[in-house]
Order: structure tokens, then C-alpha cells, then sequence
């Protein structure tokens, strides 16, 4: 029986360590915190997504936890409309999922052949000619035909396989929040709780989890809201923070006001947006039996303007099971490298891309892009939109 070592239990390690366990192979999963647990907001997942998750085995309980999310086109501070709403072709249109909700099943998509160690910090990692790969916590060592390097965007994994590749800030913030239906605000008909609002190095976003008064599958369901702000990560108390927001935000258009107003602090989430700056020179090690690779923010973190980090994480996983299947294990690691190298590069560009229209400041600058939105725009979204589209997992 062959064995692999899944360094990180977030949603890309829980996925591919599911997979190669319905596939069976005998699979360690190492998490550094003392328990696995999500954030308590949501995630958006494109069409490749979810293809992914299906290629993966899991997605018959998807529709029941998924919200489709519909354009809402994108606005000014002032309400008026730099993108008017467009309907959105169903094989291009994303939806929304609870993290609690997504969690859950991809726990239960692990079943009995995944054995799940908390509280172990990785701090060595081998993966050279004619040695079976291993990692270690300083005290013991795992040795497996493969490992998965799952561990974040402050991967040790990669630390030490692709020491080139550097975590820098993108110099914004985002906070998110789910607002459950019970304190969620009603809404009159012509402010829906979707769609976006950009200013000067400011952003809002929102969207519905399922209707209220029922949530489908979940029992998660209610209001999700991003917001982004340029500069630091800010040092205060929930309680501070959500008052700064509510400043920062103060006369934007509705539903933003009521939004803030029914969040409760202790569901706010902050996170400072990073990426990587070079990416790694190489998403695959081969060594000894079997080999190395990097999977999910790991391999490409990149900032969330796109919605992608979470589906290129479940393109890897699918990728990486579809080839373990089909080649032999050296082969598969390197054919990895090949197919997943690319394809993170050039969604990555049309990222950084998005990030620069996101992020002009200064009143020349602003009208130059609130001028050319609707165009840059609809271009960039509408060439990730096709790639997501498009996208297959390897037959």
C-alpha cells in the first residue's frame, strides 16, 4: 500500500488527503494547530471549483450547501454605476458556501483511511535523489512515498523545497463576516444583499447564503460581506475594528450601513492579504520511490480579488489524484509540476492584474479607471471567468 505524509489540514490538505485515501493509499494528515477548525465565513467557488470537488468525489452534497451567486455589478462610493449587472451564463456562474458548511464535508470525505495528527509543527523536510521523502517535528520523523506540502501561505514545506519563492503583503486588509438570518437586517427589494462598491483603495462586497427562513442543507446560512481596505492589518480589538470599518464605509450606498451595524465583533475576521513573490520554481520534487509536491496557498497565494485561491487549491488536489491514478509515482510528481505550474502562473497574472484596477489611489488615477472600468473590467473577468469555465481535470 502505498503512503503520503499531507503536510496542513485546511481545505486543499483535507481534499487531496480524502482523495488519496478512496484511492488506497494509507495517509497521514499533520496539522500544527491543537484542533482543525474554519474561519466562520464563506467561500466563492467558480465553475472550476466545483468541478474539481465533483472530480474529487464530493460534490452530491454541494448543491445542497451552495448558493449560485449572481452579478451584481459594481458601484461607487457615491452609488452611481461603474458596471451595470449582466445575467451570467450557468456554466460561468459561481457560488457562495459556508466554510463551516464546506468543512464538514470534506471531514466526512476523509473517512477511516486518514489518520489525523494535531499539534505537530513540521520543521524538517527530504526530498532528494535515492531517499523516500520524510518530514519531521525535531523529535520524530515520517517517512511516505509522497508528500504533500498543504501548509499555507507560510508553508515550511516550501520554505525549504523552494526557498526562492518569498511571502510579501499586498499592502491591503480584508475583513469578512457572516451575519446569521436571525440578526441579519431585512432589506427593501431594491437594495439586495450582492454586488460590490469600490472607492479609493476601498472595497465591499456581499452576498446571500441561501434565503432566509431556510438555509437548504446548511444551518449556516445568512449574509456574507468582504471588505478590503489598503494599508496594515489593524492591531485593535474586534469591537475597534468593526467601528473603523463602519467610519471607513460611512455613506456608501445601502445595504453597506446595516450590514456593518447587525455584525456582530466576535464573527469578524481580519487577515492581512499576501501572496507569493516569486512563485516557486517548482510545484513537484521527485525523490527516491516517490517525490514532493506543493498544493493550494502553498504553492500560489495570491490575493482573494479573483476568488481563485480556494479553487486552484481543489484543481490540485483533483490534478494530483487524477495522476497518482494514471502514472507511476515519480512520473506523476513531475507530470504535477508540468500541468499545475502553468495554469497557477497565468491566473496569478490576471490576479495581480485585477489588483492594480483594485487599488488605484489619487483623483487622476481614479477617473482614468472609474473611466475605463466597465472595459478593464468585464475583459479580466470575463478571461477568469472563461478560464474557470474551462477548465478540466486530467482524464
Amino acid at each position: 500500500m502505498r503512503s503520503a505524509v499531507v503536510v496542513g489540514a485546511g481545505i486543499g490538505g483535507l481534499a487531496v488527503a480524502g482523495a488519496l485515501a478512496r484511492s488506497g493509499w494509507r495517509v497521514t494528515l499533520l496539522e500544527r494547530a491543537d484542533r482543525v477548525r474554519p474561519e466562520p465565513t464563506a467561500v466563492v467557488l467558480w465553475p472550476n471549483g466545483v468541478r474539481a470537488l465533483r472530480a474529487l468525489g464530493l460534490g452530491a452534497g454541494l448543491e445542497a450547501i451552495a448558493t449560485p451567486l449572481r452579478d451584481g455589478g459594481i458601484r461607487r462610493p457615491d452609488g452611481h454605476w461603474l458596471v451595470q449587472p449582466r445575467p451570467t451564463p450557468a456554466d460561468r456562474m459561481p457560488v457562495v458556501v459556508h466554510r463551516e458548511d464546506l468543512h464538514d464535508a470534506l471531514i466526512a470525505g476523509l473517512g477511516d483511511g486518514v489518520e489525523l495528527r494535531t499539534g505537530v509543527t513540521v520543521r524538517t523536510v527530504r526530498a532528494e535523489p535515492g531517499q523516500r521523502p520524510s518530514v519531521g517535528d525535531g523529535r520524530h520523523t515520517l517517512e511516505a512515498d509522497l508528500v504533500v506540502g498543504a501548509d499555507g501561505t507560510d508553508s515550511e514545506v516550501r520554505r525549504q523545497l523552494a526557498p526562492e519563492a518569498a511571502v510579501v503583503s499586498s499592502g491591503s486588509a480584508a475583513w469578512r463576516a457572516v451575519i446569521p438570518w436571525y440578526q441579519a437586517p431585512r432589506l427593501p427589494g431594491d437594495a439586495p444583499p450582492v454586488g460590490e462598491v469600490l472607492g479609493a483603495g476601498y472595497r465591499f462586497v456581499a452576498a446571500s447564503l441561501g434565503e432566509r427562513g431556510s438555509s437548504g442543507g446548511s444551518t449556516r446560512g445568512g449574509i456574507y460581506w468582504v471588505a478590503t481596505a489598503a494599508g496594515a492589518p489593524r492591531p485593535e480589538p474586534s469591537e475597534t475594528q468593526l467601528a473603523l470599518l463602519k467610519r471607513w464605509y460611512a455613506g456608501w450606498p445601502a445595504p453597506i450601513a446595516d450590514l456593518l451595524d447587525a455584525t456582530d465583533p466576535a464573527d469578524l475576521v481580519q487577515q492581512e492579504i499576501r501572496e507569493l513573490r516569486p512563485l516557486p520554481r517548482s510545484y513537484g520534487f521527485p525523490a527516491g520511490p516517490g517525490g514532493a509536491v506543493l498544493l493550494g496557498d502553498a504553492a500560489h497565494a495570491m490575493p482573494p480579488h479573483l476568488g481563485q485561491g480556494a479553487c486552484l487549491a481543489f484543481e490540485d488536489a483533483a490534478t494530483l489524484a487524477s495522476l497518482l491514478r494514471e502514472s507511476r509515482l515519480p512520473d506523476a510528481v513531475s507530470a504535477y509540476d508540468r500541468v499545475r505550474r502553468p495554469r497557477a502562473a497565468a491566473v496569478v497574472r490576471q490576479t495581480r492584474r485585477m489588483s492594480a484596477v483594485l487599488q488605484a489611489r489619487g483623483r487622476l488615477a481614479l477617473r482614468a479607471r472609474d473611466a475605463a472600468l466597465g472595459t478593464i473590467n468585464s475583459r479580466l473577468l470575463g478571461s477568469a471567468a472563461a478560464s474557470a469555465a474551462q477548465w478540466r481535470p486530467p482524464a
